[in-house]
């Protein structure tokens, strides 16, 4: 199992020390890049899959960089949803 598989299940069993820097890599894997400008700077962050088109935006977490489960489990349905994850 590579790195990022073992990422990806640990982020699948929503973890209670996931942080945002794990979720770029997840996201930047599945095709998502994050972008930079208008009113995703601050505590908002936008990603957007150039292919499918789709935007997930989320607030960044502070004062440290552990997700919220429903955090989580909102980026976990979106990529169900989108076909990008399998349900179960």
């Amino acid at each position: 199992m590579s790195k990022i598989e073992k990422l990806i299940h640990r982020f699948l069993t929503i973890p209670t020390d996931f942080t945002f820097p794990e979720l770029i890599k997840i996201l930047n894997y599945f095709g998502y890049e994050e972008i930079k400008s208008g009113k995703t700077s601050g505590s908002r962050a936008a990603f957007a899959n150039i292919v499918t088109k789709d935007i997930i935006k989320i607030h960044t977490p502070h004062p440290t960089h552990i997700l919220k489960e429903y955090q989580i489990k909102h980026i976990i349905n979106t990529l169900i949803e989108k076909g990008i994850l399998k349900d179960g």
